[in-house]
C-alpha cells in the first residue's frame, strides 16, 4: 500500500494530525492511526454496557415512582427543554414508522446525552428524592449526584470522539476506562461481570503514555 493512497482516503487534515504526532514519519503515522482504531474498537464494549445499563436503571427507577411514561409532560420530571424536544421527536419517529409508541421504544431512541443530562444541577432535587435509587445496594453508600455527573461528562466526551472517529491517543484512557467500569458496577453487578469478561481494552491498551509530538494530554 502506498502512503499517498491512504492519506488521500483519510483526508489530509485527518491524517496530517497523525503525521505531525509521528514527527513526519509516515510509517509511524499509519501505525498510530491503526492503534487509535483498535483502542476505539476495544472501548465499544464498556461504553455500550454503560449506556444501556444507565438508561435502563434510570427508566426503571423513574417508572416505579412516576409511571412508565415519566418522560411526558404530565409527570413533571424533565427540566431541560432539549430533553423534552428529543422525547417528542422519538415519539414522532415511532409514529411515522408505524410502530407502537411504547416506553421501551422511546427510551431506546434517546441519546446518551439525554441520559447524562439527568445528572446536571437541574436534577438535584430529583436525585435526592428518587434518582439516587439507581445505585444498587452493593454500591458505596452516600453517593451524590456529582458522583455520577463528573465521570459521565468525561465519558460522554470520549464516547463522542470515538463515534466521530476522532483521535483518542494521548488521553488518559486508563482513568476513563476505570470510571466506566466503576459506574457499571454501581448500576449493575451482573452487567459489570459480563463486561469484564468480554472487555478487550486491557489487552489492547499499552499501559503507558505514547510519545506523540505536539499533543496535549487531556
Amino acid at each position: 500500500m502506498k502512503h499517498a493512497d491512504l492519506e488521500n482516503a483519510l483526508s489530509l487534515e485527518r491524517f496530517g494530525r497523525y503525521l505531525a504526532w509521528a514527527a513526519g514519519d509516515r510509517d509511524r503515522a499509519i501505525a498510530l492511526y491503526g492503534y487509535n482504531t483498535r483502542l476505539s474498537e476495544s472501548l465499544y464494549t464498556p461504553l455500550q454496557t454503560l449506556e444501556v445499563v444507565l438508561r435502563n436503571r434510570i427508566h426503571s427507577t423513574l417508572s416505579q415512582a412516576k409511571g412508565d411514561a415519566w418522560y411526558e409532560g404530565h409527570a413533571s420530571v424533565l427540566r431541560v427543554p432539549y430533553q423534552t424536544q428529543q422525547t417528542a421527536k422519538a415519539i414522532d419517529e415511532l409514529i411515522k414508522a408505524g410502530k407502537s409508541v411504547t416506553a421501551g421504544g422511546v427510551v431506546a431512541s434517546l441519546t446518551f446525552s439525554f441520559w447524562t443530562t439527568m445528572f446536571n444541577k437541574d436534577y438535584e432535587t430529583l436525585w435526592q428524592q428518587i434518582l439516587h435509587r439507581i445505585a444498587t445496594p452493593s454500591a458505596p453508600r452516600g453517593l451524590k449526584r456529582k458522583s455520577f455527573s463528573g465521570p459521565l461528562t468525561r465519558i460522554r466526551v470520549l464516547r463522542n470522539r470515538i463515534a466521530h472517529h476522532e483521535p483518542i491517543l494521548g488521553w488518559n484512557l486508563h482513568r476513563h476506562h476505570s470510571e466506566i467500569l466503576k459506574l457499571i458496577g454501581w448500576l449493575s453487578p451482573p452487567a459489570s461481570i459480563w463486561c469484564r469478561q468480554n472487555n478487550r481494552f486491557p489487552h489492547v491498551y499499552q499501559d503507558r503514555r505514547i510519545s506523540l509530538s505536539r499533543l496535549p494530554y487531556p
